[in-house]
């Protein structure tokens, strides 16, 4: 799968994606859009995010730019884990991130933005 997942004119309407609009819950797409184990990039309010479905109601979300190239890739990172902590690599350069805290476990100093997920009533919303 490889669409792009836009909430703007999608859910919460043109005028919120445009007047950039960030704080709060905000509605992506379908939970049973998402393939586990496969990464999605999504326009939210105006930010770019990489979503990754590992359950059958477990999604995390990141940011997807690269922290360490600034290049939006993060969505076709590689998921894996530490132990029992969830992983997400740079398709770049392979810097491994804990999906939940955004700490780099590979480059002291790196970090990528993560953002708290739920499902509402099927509907994968991300908190900004």
């Amino acid at each position: 799968m490889t669409a792009t997942l836009e909430l703007g004119a999608l859910e919460a309407g043109l005028d919120e994606a445009v007047s950039g609009i960030t704080g709060g819950w905000h509605s992506v797409c379908p939970v049973e859009d998402l393939e586990i184990a496969w990464g999605e990039a999504a326009l939210v309010a105006g930010r770019q995010i990489a979503l990754f479905r590992t359950g059958a109601t477990e999604v995390f979300a990141v940011a997807h730019e690269d922290p360490a190239t600034g290049a939006h890739v993060m969505a076709r990172g590689i998921l894996g884990s530490r132990g029992e902590r969830p992983t997400i690599a740079s398709p770049l350069h392979k810097e491994v991130y804990d999906i939940e805290t955004g700490e780099c476990f590979s480059t002291p100093g790196l970090t990528i933005a993560t953002f708290r997920t739920r499902i509402s009533d099927g509907m994968v919303e991300v908190e900004l």
